[in-house]
């Protein structure tokens, strides 16, 4: 396959209507994908998709783990994983562009009908980036045309989607993607879990009944659920509740004890110094960094809303 970097005439079209995007998650009236031209940090839940970074970079904190996204690498999200993190622009003038595809597992298992080989050995890690080839980046192209092309859309983006999804099978997260379409595998079993969580996360709870929905003894739940979002599923409940709690501070006017009891702490303390390690300074003075005029859906901090959501990276 040929390397995108015999593409930039491609490449420069494709930013170019990137560069439609606002400064956060942007519908573009194509089914399941959305994009960003970004200045804000990339802090908030991610859903499953796959995202390609178009120009500046990405940084993510997932667990213990940091990943960094450069222009025209893409990396999938399997299940729903709160992260922290930052974007940088390209330079002057180059704001951090990127485009996603929220993951419907029942297209992807359609395209499994068919014999797709895997064409390389997956990353090491779970959320790698890898690089887009220019096949990809020539479908991903033919897919934003058509935000100009609605009559069109209804019937050729679907079929885009499935070339999109097509290119990424043959790659390095193949096999990922494979996973993410079976609906009995342990990524299956696992999403029931993270959608327990998010939906439950102010509450205390034990693992024990997860692993029971999940089929699993505790000791595989605990092993697999790691493996697949980074994290156990306390740090994960932790990290919804601390990315909510940062919603709150931008945009209600409570103070951060009141916002430490709604999303679930019965310790304001506990709730300061937890806050603290994960943003690196205290509720207050990091909100207040971000009080400056400020409106919801001004920045992708809006997707922290335990959403509908994409980030999409």
């Amino acid at each position: 396959m040929a390397h995108v970097q015999r593409m930039n005439p491609a490449i420069e079209e494709l930013r170019r209507l990137v560069m439609r995007a606002e400064n956060k998650w942007t519908d573009t009236g194509l089914p399941r994908v959305t994009m960003v031209q970004a200045e804000a940090c990339a802090s908030q839940v991610y859903q499953p998709m796959l995202h390609l970074v178009l120009q500046g970079a990405k940084t993510l904190s997932i667990g213990d783990q940091v990943y960094q996204y450069l222009p025209m690498t893409y990396f999938l999200v399997p299940v729903d994983v709160p992260a922290t993190g930052e974007i940088h622009p390209g330079g002057p003038g180059l704001p951090y562009l990127a485009i996603s595809l929220t993951l419907d597992p029942n297209v992807i298992a359609t395209l499994l009908a068919t014999d797709i080989k895997t064409t390389a050995p997956p990353p090491a890690s779970r959320f790698a980036a890898v690089p887009a080839q220019a096949e990809m980046i020539d479908a991903w192209l033919r897919m934003m045309r058509l935000m100009d092309r609605p009559n069109e859309a209804a019937i050729l983006a679907p079929m885009l989607e499935r070339e999109i999804l097509f290119r990424a099978l043959q790659g390095p997260l193949g096999p990922m993607l494979r996973e993410i379409a079976r609906p009995d595998g342990r990524l299956a079993q696992i999403r029931r879990a993270t959608q327990w969580i998010r939906e439950h996360y102010t509450e205390p709870f034990r693992v024990e009944p997860l692993a029971t929905m999940t089929d699993m003894s505790v000791a595989a739940f605990y092993r697999h659920f790691k493996s697949i979002t980074g994290m156990t599923p306390i740090q994960y409940q932790k990290r919804l509740r601390l990315l909510r709690a940062r919603w709150l501070l931008l945009f209600d006017p409570r103070d951060a004890a009141s916002i430490a009891f709604t999303v679930g702490y019965e310790s304001a303390s506990q709730f300061s110094r937890e806050y603290a390690r994960l943003f690196g300074m205290p509720p207050a003075r990091d909100a207040a960094r971000f009080r400056a005029p400020v409106v919801p859906g001004d920045t992708d901090m809006t997707t922290l809303d335990l959403r509908p959501e994409l980030s999409p990276a």
